[in-house]
């Protein structure tokens, strides 16, 4: 079908879109792709299309009459036709509302004479008449004459070179022909039930990276229940004024968790036998459950927005937790528990990856266990150890959630804004809203020259969240950059117990700007004795729970700040060979981890979760077995770092991982910085000194190490 013809249907009411497709999310980048495609002449894609007399429910105002016999329906390409409608016709397509289209692509301008496309800029297009809108192309309202006539006027009438001129009319051309491409068309048989196009529809999908399974489960919802998703669209529109965001994706689940008792296997909710458990547990959700929750997390928790919180799916089992109770409410002890182990889910990171997998476990002890958010907790416990370090400030800026905990925890206390004395929780107003500045400006530190951004270390030391301080948007604005001793100096003197609400230490010669490390140092304290105090103290009613977290589970979740893979210990994978370079870098891991927080390293995984198992790494030895590598582990140990080091700090294990036994290595944190040797090239050992920094293990210079070991030792 051509792209005229497809436009034109659309327009006369003879081609839809499925109420179950999702909302338009192209980008600007997207529409440029391909309309420079178009006019390359590259090849665009498909659309997949059903005619039918019994369609689903269609996007937009028109109403399926069945005395206007079959209609046909658009079930994949949509997101390519809506911007080539946004483009060509100027406007929104009728399936849709203003809502509904996340990026505005239109307004893409053309080069006519290199094709290059932008969208405006001011500077490269105001006065150019060779930037046309492409837009205006396809209605008519430009031509090429338009165009050279304008070039002319500004060459003092002189005609423009016919190669330049022909440029012009071809590339023209080129994009008005655009309109008679045939786009390729796969039709559904019309004989298909909605059951079965939406399974076409789903395995189209499968194939690539367009749709999340939980977008491809809503189609199948919206399938045999048509007003699902407005229903939720709604909701979530409503939550929104309130400042919790969620994604139509969360709602799906939500109600996988609370139907099913599962976050994985979207497919067990793709059939219409759902239907009255969904629209039963949706109703519960809507009228009670999901705005206790929020409203729960903001008058409990001093969440005032979603975007304070690194994962919103860790309100999964929270809300599961609450619509499986006879009345959806909490007590006062389930609310504290709830809580603390929220908070912990958060700086702890328990959903930042295998999100499916984590909530099939934490779901099922929501609803199997007696203690469930102990239990949970406990978990979290086992994989990364709960109490906040005063090192694990060092160099965090605003985006890691210790930032979030902290501004939780001065709303708690009821910390105030330090130039305007307002409390800092949900203020009315734009310009009374939180933002977090510097309290030693970033402009005076760089000033300094230390702090700029040529050293990665010392610029990150700049933006610490240990160097923040909330504050309401309108002192945000006036405070500027007031040196810290100034500013601290007032804020003290009009505000006396505001900095002590926030964590700043008082003392005043922490305030000047040679002194800033000292400053950093003493409120990292003040901020891990104090969040570690108050999450200890949210719930003391902590029962002990013995759990064992499933090393295949730690493995699946892949590898963090506490967690590394290594293939094997000397065995060379890629060269099959016996490669002792290797040892080095397991010895290089070890350090590291020693000199942050301790780790756990597991050797016979892949860096990609793969159980590989040490049988290459046994057969390096003259008898093949474990003890050999245990004892030849502990010998290259001992040697790097002493044989007290190994016999204190280090714990050596052989499970067994889907019947293959790999080396779990639980290293505790050192007490004294560990360098470790390196061969160069040559051969020659050179002392170096690594520590953990997320998920790898990085080499500091001479300068970031003194300043590391005095921070961490």
């Amino acid at each position: 079908m051509k792209i005229r013809q497809i436009l034109d249907k659309i327009d006369e009411n003879q081609l839809f879109v499925p109420a179950f497709q999702r909302e338009y999310v192209w980008k600007r980048n997207d529409a440029k792709n391909l309309i420079s495609s178009l006019i390359k002449d590259y090849p665009t894609g498909t659309m997949l299309t059903w005619e039918t007399n019994n369609p689903p429910e269609l996007k937009g105002k028109y109403k399926y009459n069945e005395n206007k016999g079959a209609v046909k329906i658009i079930l994949d390409g949509q997101q390519r036709i809506t911007t080539l409608y946004m483009l060509m016709r100027g406007e929104i397509p009728p399936y849709y509302t203003e809502m509904e289209i996340e990026n505005d692509v239109r307004n893409l301008y053309v080069n006519v004479e290199t094709q290059e496309l932008e969208y405006y800029k001011v500077k490269v297009m105001e006065n150019n008449p060779l930037w046309v809108n492409i837009t205006d192309i396809f209605k008519g309202k430009v031509r090429e004459r338009d165009i050279t006539d304008e070039l002319e006027k500004r060459n003092n009438g002189e005609r423009l070179p016919r190669e330049r001129e022909t440029t012009i009319s071809n590339n023209i051309r080129a994009i008005e022909r655009i309109e008679d491409r045939d786009f390729l068309e796969q039709i559904i048989p019309v004989k298909a039930s909605i059951k079965e196009a939406i399974d076409i529809f789903y395995i189209v999908n499968a194939s690539g990276v367009n749709l999340t399974d939980a977008e491809l489960a809503l189609a199948q919802i919206s399938g045999y229940w048509p007003n699902a998703r407005n229903l939720f669209k709604k909701k979530l529109q409503d939550l929104e004024k309130q400042g919790w965001v969620f994604k139509l994706d969360f709602v799906v689940y939500a109600l996988l968790a609370v139907t099913h008792r599962i976050g994985s296997k979207m497919e067990k909710l793709h059939t219409a036998d759902n239907k009255e458990k969904l629209i039963e547990a949706w109703n519960k959700l809507d009228n009670s459950v999901l705005d206790y929750v929020c409203n729960l997390l903001q008058s409990q928790a001093y969440i005032d927005h979603t975007d304070e919180i690194n994962s919103v799916y860790a309100l999964i089992p929270i809300i599961t937790f609450t619509f499986n109770k006879p009345d959806n409410k909490l007590n006062e002890e389930e609310i504290k528990k709830a809580i603390k182990w929220f908070y912990y889910s958060q700086i702890r990171f328990r959903y930042i990856s295998q999100l499916p997998q984590k909530l099939d476990k934490d779901i099922g002890i929501i609803c199997d266990n007696p203690n469930p958010f102990d239990t949970l907790l406990a978990l979290i416990d086992e994989e990364r150890p709960l109490e906040i370090k005063p090192s694990e400030f060092i160099g965090r800026d605003i985006r890691h959630p210790l930032f979030s905990l902290m501004k939780w925890y001065f709303k708690s206390r009821g910390a105030v804004c330090l130039g305007t004395g307002l409390s800092l929780r949900k203020n009315m107003g734009k310009k009374y809203t939180l933002e977090r500045d510097h309290i030693f400006a970033y402009s005076v530190l760089r000033d300094s020259g230390i702090y700029d951004m040529d050293n990665q270390f010392h610029y990150a030391i700049a933006q610490e969240v240990t160097n923040r301080a909330i504050l309401t948007s309108t002192e945000n604005r006036e405070k500027s950059a007031t040196y810290a001793e100034v500013y601290l100096k007032r804020v003290k003197k009009e505000f006396p117990n505001a900095l002590k609400l926030q964590c700043i230490p008082e003392d005043e010669n922490l305030w000047k700007v040679e002194n800033y490390e000292k400053f950093l140092d003493v409120r990292r304290e003040i901020l891990a004795n104090e969040l570690n105090t108050y999450l200890t103290n949210i719930s003391i009613g902590q029962v002990n729970v013995s759990t064992t977290i499933d090393l295949l589970d730690m493995i699946q979740s892949g590898e963090h700040g506490f967690l590394e893979f290594k293939s094997s210990m000397r065995w060379n994978w890629k060269e099959n060979r016996l490669d002792k370079k290797i040892e080095e870098i397991i010895l290089k891991t070890i350090s590291a981890f020693s000199n942050a927080q301790g780790g756990k390293l597991l050797i016979g995984v892949s860096d990609e979760g793969d159980i590989l198992g040490l049988e290459s790494d046994y057969n390096t030895f003259k008898e093949a077995n474990k003890d050999n590598f245990e004892l030849h582990l502990r010998n290259i140990v001992n040697k790097s770092f002493g044989k007290e080091f190994g016999a204190l700090n280090l714990t050596v294990r052989f499970p067994i991982v889907n019947d293959i036994e790999i080396c779990e290595i639980d290293i505790k944190a050192g007490k004294a910085p560990m360098y470790c040797d390196v061969s160069d090239k040559n051969g020659a050992l050179q002392k170096k000194f690594y520590v953990r920094s997320g998920n790898t293990s990085q080499e500091l210079d001479i300068e970031e190490t003194a300043s590391y070991i005095k921070k961490r030792f």
